[in-house]
């Protein structure tokens, strides 16, 4: 199923845009002036290491001079973490001389759409039985 979900307005509008096959989620955070491909993670649910709820091993490969990984590495995480399957997600999101707080809110939009997106998901899981199966 596609997803698209947007938050913000103006220079720090975000939009998600999630595929999910059924047995991982493919994620795509865009936004700003000039949305791009900057960094992309995959994440992979495992065990915790404290024994308490899941983990996840992430690997990551960004364009040299662009920071869009550190936001594709939360993003990866928090949706492996959250609903138990493979991420890949891939974010490019630009806006020129961006400031400190633009910064913040950009990222803050990306966590309220994932949020949004995950409620989503648990949801129709809910609704198929419990299935962990995201399709």
């Amino acid at each position: 199923m596609d997803d698209g979900i947007v938050k913000g307005k103006g220079r720090t509008q975000v939009r998600l845009e999630a595929l999910d096959t059924g047995n991982g989620i493919c994620l795509c955070l865009t936004g700003g002036e000039a949305p791009h491909v900057g960094g992309m993670v995959l994440a992979a649910p495992r065990p915790s290491l404290t024994g308490q709820g899941t983990g996840c091993d992430v690997w990551t490969a960004t364009v040299p001079g662009h920071k869009d990984v550190y936001l594709a590495q939360k993003a990866a995480e928090k949706l492996c973490k959250a609903l138990e399957v493979n991420v890949s997600a891939t974010v490019g999101i630009h806006i020129d001389g961006a400031r400190e707080q633009e910064l913040k809110t950009i990222e803050e939009n990306a966590m309220e759409a994932l949020d949004e997106y995950i409620a989503a998901v648990k949801s129709r899981r809910e609704a198929d039985g419990g299935s962990h199966h995201t399709g």
